[in-house]
C-alpha cells in the first residue's frame, strides 16, 4: 500500500509535466507569429479536422493581438468550430457573447444568422430521413432557432443572411404547426376533446398558410361531434371543403 501511494504522486507530476512541456512546444511555435499567421494556421487545423487544436490557436490569437481585427473574427470562428464539432451549446454560448458585446459591428448580423443555424441542426436527429418526424419530437432547438431568425430579420432585415432566414423560418413553422398537430392527434386518442380543439384552434390562428391547417380543421371537426357539438362541427367541415378542396385526410386515429 506505501508503494502504492509513492507511485501515484509520481504520475501526477509525471503527467503534468506532458502537459506543461506541450504547452511550452506550442507557445515556442507561435512565438513571434504575426495575428494573420495565427489566424491562417488555426484556419489550417480546422481544415484537417483538427478542432480543438484550431480553437487553441484561436484564443492565442486573442491573447496576444487582442485589438487586431484577427482577434476579432477569431471569436466567431472558435463559434463556427465548435459547431462543427457538435458542441451545439457553447457554440450558441459565444454567438450570444458576441452579439451582446458587439451588438451594432458589421460582423454581427453573421452572428445572428450562425446561432439561428447552430440551433437548427441542434434539432436535428440522423434518423430524421429514416423513421421519425422531427417534429414528433421535443421542438425546444427549433423554436429557439425560429426565434433567432425573427430577431435577425427584425434587426438587420435588408442582410443577405435575413433573405436565407426568411427561406429558413418557412421550414420551420412547418415544423412547429406540425408538432401542434402531432400534441392534438394525442389529445384526440385520449379523449381530451377540448383540449385537441383548443391545439386545432391554435395551428389554424398561429400557423396560417401551413401545410398542417387543413388537418387541424379536419381534426377540429372530429373532436366537435365527439362533444355533440354539431353546428360548429357542420361550420369548421364548410370552412375546410371551402379552402381546402384537395385535402384528404394523412393521420390515424388508432392507437
Amino acid at each position: 500500500m506505501k508503494k502504492l501511494f509513492i507511485i501515484l504522486p509520481f504520475l501526477v507530476l509525471l503527467l503534468n509535466g506532458c502537459f506543461w512541456q506541450k504547452e511550452i512546444k506550442i507557445e515556442s511555435i507561435t512565438k513571434g507569429w504575426s495575428p494573420k499567421t495565427f489566424f491562417t494556421q488555426a484556419k489550417e487545423q480546422e481544415s484537417l479536422g483538427l478542432i480543438n487544436e484550431s480553437i487553441e490557436l484561436f484564443e492565442q490569437l486573442q491573447a496576444a493581438y487582442p485589438g487586431s481585427k484577427y482577434a476579432l473574427q477569431s471569436k466567431l470562428e472558435i463559434a463556427y468550430a465548435l459547431y462543427k464539432n457538435k458542441d451545439y451549446d457553447q457554440a450558441i454560448y459565444h454567438l450570444n457573447n458576441y452579439i451582446k458585446i458587439y451588438p451594432e459591428h458589421f460582423s454581427t448580423p453573421y452572428a445572428y444568422y450562425l446561432r439561428g443555424v447552430v440551433s437548427q441542426d441542434k434539432s436535428r436527429s440522423f434518423l430524421d430521413d429514416y423513421f421519425t418526424d422531427s417534429a414528433q419530437r421535443g421542438v425546444n432547438s427549433v423554436r429557439n432557432a425560429f426565434n433567432y431568425y425573427l430577431a435577425l430579420i427584425d434587426k438587420f432585415p435588408k442582410t443577405k443572411y435575413s433573405e436565407d432566414a426568411i427561406t429558413r423560418i418557412v421550414v420551420l413553422r412547418n415544423i412547429l404547426s406540425r408538432h401542434e398537430l402531432f400534441i392534438a392527434i394525442y389529445y384526440t386518442k385520449k379523449g381530451a376533446n377540448i383540449a385537441a380543439i383548443n391545439r386545432t384552434k391554435f395551428i389554424v390562428e398561429k400557423y396560417q398558410n401551413t401545410p398542417s391547417v387543413p388537418a387541424a380543421l379536419h381534426l377540429m371537426a372530429i373532436n366537435y361531434d365527439a362533444i355533440n357539438a354539431g353546428t360548429l362541427a357542420k361550420d369548421t367541415r364548410r370552412v375546410l371543403e371551402k379552402n381546402y378542396p384537395w385535402y384528404t385526410p394523412y393521420y390515424s386515429l388508432k392507437n
